[in-house]
């Protein structure tokens, strides 16, 4: 563990001489700041008056946006016009903002993931991207999102939960940072954490079981059947429901998150969205010794082709995260399995 400032953290040896990480360090405060106000806000639970309420109204995705939803847009809207941002593309906009064409990067961001969690008081948090911009921003303002996720300068989230806490890569190694309010700033706690590459838990929501695509049945029916399956071992289900929750529990942990593509409508190329919050989750998770796919294929290397695009996204321990992928591409992993295994799982007759 380490007791360095998020600021001092910004400002070190490590980037010294950067002068795009010094326009990235003045950005990335400036976006704390800005959780602050957030993190008030959610603190204030069912007493607050943006808490509850909806707008009867959808975002860009088709979601049901709550008050809170568009009061934190605003927020780090705000954060972002006083910061090195050229465009804002946001999951509570249907097109990008341009702010300052002259400015360096494009932010994507998901101002409260999870706010459907927020009367359940479940941990929510602000996912966002730092992206290069391309082009001309007032000629194109969706150009610099529509660029591989690899291209990312910076990624991070803030989870507003028991602590208020900053999962931050850089590119070089993820680091988790812990708000004090002793110390009056985000302390970090987490240096250049680390996923192990093997695990026996996983993330999924097994209410879904129906609707997946055959080759995740067959993986989850593997671990559900643990020492007496072919995975000779027993694992452990977590879902909390909360991507934010879900990825800072895989990242202290270990683990391996599962939301995939299934059957239902709508569903078909997954629910997450790449830009916001598959990629910015997939850079954390790399940078960190992780690994992250569509269930096939690296997140990182997916063009988008939209700002509100969908992905599957199967994220965690490298050595899990491959293992899926052969069960979607190699029939000889589903091949190897036992003919006792072949016909049985915990949901099959």
């Amino acid at each position: 563990m380490s007791g360095n400032s998020l600021s001092a953290y910004l400002r070190s040896g490590l980037f010294a001489g950067d002068a795009t990480f010094a326009a990235v360090a003045e950005t990335i405060e400036l976006l704390a700041k800005a959780a602050l106000e957030v993190r008030a806000l959610v603190n204030q639970g069912a007493l607050g008056s943006a808490i509850g309420s909806t707008r009867g109204e959808t975002n860009a995705d088709g979601d049901i946006q709550k008050e809170l939803d568009v009061v934190a847009d605003n927020i780090f809207l705000n954060a972002a016009k006083t910061s090195h941002i050229a465009v804002y593309g946001s999951e509570e906009m249907k097109s990008p903002v341009v702010l300052n064409n002259t400015s360096p990067f494009a932010l994507a961001i998901d101002p409260l993931d999870g706010s459907s969690n927020i009367d359940t008081n479940v941990s929510i948090g602000t996912i966002f991207s730092l992206l290069p911009v391309v082009g001309d921003p007032k000629v194109d303002p969706m150009g610099s999102f529509l660029q591989a996720g690899r291209n990312q300068i910076a990624a991070g989230f803030f989870i507003y939960g028991p602590q208020l806490a900053l999962v931050l890569t850089l590119g070089r190694g993820t680091q988790i940072f812990v708000y004090s309010s002793k110390y009056g700033g985000f302390i970090q706690a987490y240096k250049s954490i680390s996923v192990t590459e093997k695990t026996s838990e996983f993330a999924v929501n097994a209410s879904n079981y129906r609707h997946w695509f055959e080759p995740i049945r067959l993986y989850v029916d593997d671990c559900f059947a643990g020492t007496d399956g072919p995975r000779e071992r027993d694992f452990n289900m977590r879902w909390i429901a909360s991507l934010v929750a879900d990825t800072y529990r895989i990242l202290v942990r270990g683990g391996v998150f599962l939301y995939p593509a299934d059957q239902r409508r709508g569903y078909g190329s997954g629910r997450l969205r790449l830009v916001y919050e598959a990629n910015p989750i997939s850079f954390i998770v790399e940078q960190a010794g992780g690994a992250a796919t569509d269930s096939i294929e690296p997140i990182l290397d997916i063009l988008p082709k939209d700002l509100h695009e969908r992905v599957p996204l199967v994220f965690g321990s490298k050595k899990e995260v491959n293992k899926i992928s052969r069960y979607h591409t190699d029939p000889s992993m589903i091949g190897e399995r036992a003919p006792l295994f072949g016909k049985r799982g915990l949901f099959r007759a």
